[in-house]
């Protein structure tokens, strides 16, 4: 009688676990490609870098800091 009972209860915990088998995982989302960043070059010093992070003169030029626009600035004075 008793091993009827452990096989029962083996039986019933095995369906408990195969009940809870965990879901596949979500698929990652699909993110669209960013555009690539346009390049520019320093006025003053030739640096290369994103045109975002670079500091644009009235005249049109790109600075890569502040300070070399505002030393290009004083040369043409």
């Amino acid at each position: 009688m008793r091993v009827l009972l452990i096989v029962a209860g083996v039986l019933l915990v095995m369906k408990l676990l195969k009940g809870r088998s965990t879901p596949p995982p979500a698929a990652p989302v699909a993110r669209p490609p960013r555009p690539p960043a346009e390049i520019v070059a320093c006025a003053h010093c030739g640096l290369r870098l994103p045109q975002a992070e670079a500091v644009q003169a009235g005249d049109g030029r790109f600075f890569c800091g502040e300070a070399h626009r505002r030393v290009a600035g004083q040369r043409l004075d």
